[in-house]
């Protein structure tokens, strides 16, 4: 689909929940595309990106900053603790904020460098072994230790398991955010993205619907 199709799949969505026009920011998912595809986007005039990789994203996006003004970078991806600094001289904002030890990096290199990226917290909905996130149960006392940080927490993330309803898990998240009185929500991908901002999705990150199939190696 068109980057133009996407911007409409989400307007509709947006009315249809009773949401003003324009309350969503998509998150045009850029990790392993080529450069060609995403300068056709940011050609488009399209601006707001999302990258797994920190290394990638170093690799990328300071030529495109040359090129075109504007860009708004998301960490979409697990970030490792000797990738912070990197991350946060990169990005507007970082989505995977998942575990103390970061959290305090985060507060000590946002003291040495003066600022600090949109910070969202990841929850692993699902309670997956493999995956990411702070669990449920945990979410309340984690926000907590992150705002006793002083750190911009904007909101909270996820990513649902592949093989549940993912409306479940985005109706959790946002139970948490409201209890904790935070706004942002990051959740929704290609396949799920307007029934994310039925649920109150303020981000949805799109990857193949704009570019098609990622191209690795």
């Amino acid at each position: 689909m068109s980057l133009s199709d996407i911007q409409n799949r989400i307007s509709k969505a947006e009315a249809e929940a009773s949401r003003a026009a324009g309350s969503v920011k998509l998150i045009a998912v850029s990790k392993v595309q080529p450069d060609a595809r995403v300068r056709a986007v940011l050609e488009e005039g399209h601006r707001s990106f999302g990258e797994n990789r920190v290394q990638e994203a170093a690799g990328k996006w300071p030529g495109f900053r040359e090129d075109f003004d504007g860009i708004d970078l998301h960490i979409i991806g697990p970030l490792q603790s000797n990738k912070v600094r990197q991350a946060m001289e990169l990005a507007e904002a970082i989505h995977t904020v998942d575990r103390p030890k970061l959290a305090k990096a985060i507060a000590r290199l946002a003291q040495e460098i003066g600022r600090c990226p949109d910070l969202f917290i990841q929850v692993n909905t699902g309670e997956e072994e493999q995956k990411a996130g702070v669990m449920p149960r945990d979410a309340d006392a984690f926000i907590a230790e992150c705002r006793a940080l002083d750190l911009p927490i904007k909101g909270l993330m996820c990513i649902p398991p592949v093989d549940e309803a993912p409306s479940l898990h985005f109706a959790l998240l946002a139970k948490i955010a409201a209890r904790n009185d935070l706004t942002g929500l990051s959740m929704g991908m290609s396949g799920d993205f307007e029934q994310a901002i039925a649920l109150g999705a303020t981000h949805v990150r799109v990857g193949s619907a704009i570019f098609g199939e990622r191209v690795s190696g």
